[in-house]
């Protein structure tokens, strides 16, 4: 007996993303219309300003239709895609188990090729001339495309090619030649010129790639951060031969004992906490005409990745050792730069540390990762001559750049909070003091 599937259909739609997040854009689709989908099985990823979202499909079906391009900016609600989804099986009366394999011999066992050949040239059995595919050629579908691009090339697409180069050949023969007699040139500069074509359609000049979500809501918040706050930035240095002197003799000890290595974070978000507990209005964030200071220290550190910057929050920093830190912030990093960090992890920071020396800078400004009201920037150590007690010696040293919003934070206050920052970088046993 044959059983027919009765098919039903269902939205997928663009769920809650979060708190303050309302808007994201849609990135790649993992799945292709025409594709099986397996229940639980991710469909399409979206991209928001802070995390990308996997959107998941709770039932089994074939994605029957996408409604929002790859780039298409979406809100919360919105129909992202159709799903065929099966809902029951019932019999078909009056058929066989016979005329059931018949009928999936016919009409489910033959290719789209030639499914389309039968259709346009008859039954193959009755005689009638083979498809031309220079006069129609086969429609890929995009499983057919996903499968050509994961092995490289797109073979339907380049059966098509293939049938349609020669008559392009022809035509653009015919075009360089209209082009000479409307010119009058001589054939070396029409040679010249077609070569000039030919160059920069192989390689163009610009490309116009659209920003992601991430960076279009960065750019707009660092704009945004300029704007409003009256951002200055005070600079000092600070010499690093003693925490490198402790890493270099504690550096394998630390590691075997906490699975985890003992960098330079760990002494600079322990330095800037007991300096935010010295200067706290440099914790705290404007609202209005009033200061929100903060008795907590929920410290950002600034992770770089492919998509963007991104400043996961380390919780309650004052109550973490130094493998603490050390082990949470490698965590977020790990994360940050899978994409795989949660919304709540990037919320809610009192103040941000960013770190331009991996890359090599030397000095910079650091912009204020609002509505916090102070960031520290660390940048490469690099051996310069100091003068110490009348000498003239060599050190390790790094320049620090603090930013701060001079609306609350006075000069005196923000020079004051980054010469205690250095004071205790330079002299370590104090941050067990602190800690």
């Amino acid at each position: 007996m044959l059983y027919l599937e009765v098919f039903g259909m269902s939205e997928i739609k663009v769920p809650e993303l979060g708190e303050s997040i309302v808007e994201a854009t849609v990135g790649t689709w993992l799945k292709g219309e025409g594709d099986t989908v397996e229940a639980g099985e991710s469909v399409v990823e979206l991209e928001t300003d802070k995390v990308n979202v996997e959107v998941i499909f709770e039932e089994a079906g074939t994605l029957s239709s996408i409604r929002q391009p790859t780039g298409q900016t979406v809100q919360v609600g919105d129909v992202l895609a159709v799903i065929e989804s099966v809902q029951t099986q019932q019999p078909a009366l009056g058929t066989s188990g016979d005329e059931s394999r018949e009928w999936q011999t016919k009409d489910v066992d033959k290719s789209p090729l030639e499914t389309s050949q039968r259709e346009v040239t008859g039954s193959p059995l009755g005689g009638a001339q083979p498809l031309d595919v220079h006069r129609l050629p086969p429609r890929a579908t995009p499983a057919m495309r996903r499968a050509g691009l994961q092995q490289g090339s797109n073979s339907a697409t380049d059966a098509v090619l293939e049938a349609k180069l020669p008559k392009a050949v022809e035509e653009n023969k015919g075009t360089r030649q209209e082009v000479g007699l409307t010119t009058n040139s001589s054939p070396t500069l029409d040679a010249r010129a077609l070569a000039v074509q030919t160059e920069n359609l192989a390689s163009p000049r610009e490309e116009r790639v659209r920003m992601s979500r991430r960076r279009i809501t960065i750019s707009r918040k660092l704009v945004e951060t300029q704007r409003t706050a009256a951002m200055l930035t005070t600079f000092n240095d600070v010499d690093m031969s003693a925490i490198l002197d402790i890493r270099k003799r504690r550096r394998e000890s630390f590691r075997e004992l906490h699975e985890v290595s003992l960098g330079l974070m760990s002494f600079f978000t322990k330095a800037v906490i007991g300096a935010l507990k010295e200067f706290p209005r440099l914790n705290a964030e404007i609202q209005g005409e009033e200061m929100i200071l903060k008795h907590y220290y929920d410290i950002g550190i600034a992770v770089s990745t492919e998509s963007g910057l991104v400043v996961p929050v380390l919780r309650d920093a004052d109550r973490l050792n130094f493998a603490g830190i050390e082990q949470q912030i490698a965590s977020l990093a790990k994360r940050a730069r899978e994409n795989a960090l949660e919304l709540s992890e990037l919320q809610g920071g009192t103040f941000t540390i960013t770190n331009g020396g991996v890359f090599g800078s030397l000095l910079s400004t650091p912009i204020l990762n609002g509505p916090q009201v102070g960031i520290l920037g660390m940048h490469k150590i690099e051996e310069r001559p100091i003068a110490r007690n009348g000498e003239v010696l060599i050190r390790p040293m790094m320049y620090l750049a603090l930013s701060y919003d001079h609306r609350i934070v006075d000069g005196s206050e923000a020079v004051r909070f980054l010469a205690t920052v250095k004071k205790l970088l330079e002299d370590p046993e104090q941050l067990l003091l602190e800690g």
